[in-house]
């Protein structure tokens, strides 16, 4: 329960100044922390995920709202916004689309959490150093900061400095540990107030209003020129919840699961569209104060969300008074405790493959340099693009020898022996990519005699391409030339059925396809004696 009177309390001016970096009413990012934050706490599959606004959002709807002539005033227009990108999660989700993010490779993960983190912190030096940025980039404003240290407003920096401070400490008080991020905020706010009455406040953005969440009818003459960039936010909001998953674990064991993060993010937004919300999804952020207090079960986001509200209500005026400089410290440890907590995997990736280690290195500056949106489509590219890299490099064939005890398997021969059978077996999914290091392993048939191949597919040809079966006729009939046998045994029926509607079963010869059975190692014996048999008729042949 702390851990969410934490997140609602914090809630306060980050949500206040997301809204404003948007250009929308600062408000609006206080309600989007109370309703949307209860409906997605409530039925999230990553339990600790706080769905609220986060600075991307906020960015990529003021880009929408401006790209469809409206206001960001225009509160029925954001209602409308909000509603429609519930709608496209909802689908999403219902749709079992989360099932792509088992697509997104573990570099680019990697890639695109640890560049929001890093956004994170850069998105906070105002606040913690009092010098604002003129750069729109990432890794601008981090080079502009350090180059203009002198600069920075020095009460500002020791009240930051001052709240890193205190939460260290606490953290090192194990009866206090759970509590860290409280102690640090009360505290150094109350320093702050006495000592730095210089410092910017919540209140200095706006006045925070004791009301709840207001009622608000979306506008339904904006929906078609919204539906779109809909599209676009929803996208954003779902790949930064894809990262939380991946950064935060279930603290009881339980494996997440994207197409339910995707319905309940959209239910919170169908929901909150109608109470004052802007867009939301899972802040990574508000996910890391939330874990940062002592958070263990959904109940710290649903009780952040009402946490919120009631403090909005009773207190809002001296919420107000809590200094920005305390919320940069703060935002400054959570997204250092976020790269830290990615190094293992940074390090795992980079030991992999270059290939992975340079999507990881790519994402991560897209994620950095680049809107947001634009970022997650260059992380799904390299991803498939890993993905077929890795599948032209699975396929490859083996030499199956029959042993007294059993079978040994060895390395598929270079040229085709004369006067036996020989075995191999194909391991791949008969991709495309696949075909070219196949068609280089395939035994040189040039002076075999009395030879006959077998090629064992069982447990292969998960996604046969029209590459492969162009491949495999062609194979065929340059061994019918060279008068050598050629038998596929272990067929499965998705594969036998593509031969049968594809003509290739013809010209194989139905009796030289074997399909797969029940009993391990069958289908191959039965392929043999099929090849030995077309051997012998081809030996009766001969003058």
């Amino acid at each position: 329960m702390s851990s969410g009177f934490v997140t609602g309390l914090f809630s306060i001016p980050e949500g206040m100044a997301y809204a404003s970096i948007g250009g929308f009413a600062a408000p609006l990012g206080l309600w989007s922390g109370v309703v949307p934050t209860i409906v997605g706490s409530m039925l999230a599959r990553t339990v600790l995920m706080v769905t609220t606004l986060t600075s991307a959002i906020a960015l990529s709807s003021q880009s929408v709202m401006a790209s469809a002539g409206l206001d960001p005033g225009d509160v029925g227009g954001v209602a409308t916004l909000t509603v429609l990108v519930g709608v496209v999660m909802l689908i999403m989700g219902l749709l079992r689309m989360g099932a792509v993010m088992a697509f997104v490779s573990t570099a680019v993960m990697t890639g695109f959490t640890t560049g929001i983190a890093v956004q994170i912190l850069a998105g906070v030096i105002t606040d913690a150093t009092g010098y604002a940025p003129a750069s729109s980039n990432t890794a601008g404003k981090l080079v502009e900061a350090v180059a203009h240290v002198g600069d920075w407003h020095a009460p500002t920096v020791a009240v930051a400095l001052g709240t890193v401070a205190v939460w260290f400490a606490a953290r090192r008080v194990t009866r206090l540990r759970a509590l860290a991020t409280l102690v640090a905020l009360i505290v150094a706010s109350i320093a702050a107030f006495v000592l730095a009455r210089d410092v910017e406040t919540v209140s200095d953005i706006a006045a925070v209003p004791r009301s709840l969440p207001p009622f608000t009818i979306p506008d339904t003459a904006a929906f078609p020129a919204l539906v779109t960039g809909a599209i676009a936010v929803a996208l954003v909001a779902l790949a930064q919840a894809a990262g939380i998953s991946a950064a935060v674990a279930n603290p009881d064991g339980t494996r997440a699961d994207a197409s339910k993060d995707f319905t309940a993010q959209g239910a919170a937004n169908l929901v909150g569209g109608f109470f004052g919300a802007l867009p939301t999804g899972g802040s990574l952020s508000r996910t890391g104060v939330a874990t940062g207090a002592g958070a263990r079960t959904r109940w710290s986001g649903i009780f952040a969300g009402l946490s919120l509200g009631l403090i909005v209500v009773l207190i809002g005026p001296v919420a107000g008074e809590i200094p920005m400089a305390v919320i940069g410290g703060l935002m400054l440890i959570v997204g250092a405790e976020i790269v830290e907590g990615r190094i293992p995997d940074i390090r795992l990736v980079a030991r992999t493959s270059t290939a992975s280690l340079a999507a990881m290195v790519v994402t991560f500056v897209a994620t950095t340099a680049l809107p947001l949106q634009q970022a997650i489509f260059i992380g799904a590219a390299l991803s498939i693009l890993l993905t077929a890299v890795q599948n032209s490099r699975a396929g490859e064939l083996v030499e199956l020898v029959r042993e007294d005890d059993g079978w040994s398997i060895g390395d598929a021969p270079a040229v085709l022996p004369s006067h036996r059978t020989t075995v191999v077996h194909y391991s791949g999914h008969g991709f495309f990519a696949e075909i070219g290091r196949l068609d280089d392993e395939w035994p040189d048939m040039t002076g075999a005699n009395d030879a006959a191949l077998v090629v064992s597919a069982r447990g292969s040809f998960g996604v046969p391409s029209a590459t492969f079966l162009k491949m495999l006729g062609r194979r065929a009939a340059e061994m019918r030339a060279d008068g050598v046998a050629l038998v596929i045994c272990g067929v499965p029926p998705r594969l036998q059925a593509l031969l049968e509607r594809t003509g290739a079963l013809d010209a194989l010869g139905p009796a030289n396809v074997v399909a797969a059975t029940g009993t391990l190692m069958e289908s191959v014996r039965l392929g043999v004696a099929r090849a030995d048999a077309l051997r012998a008729e081809m030996r009766a042949r001969e003058p």
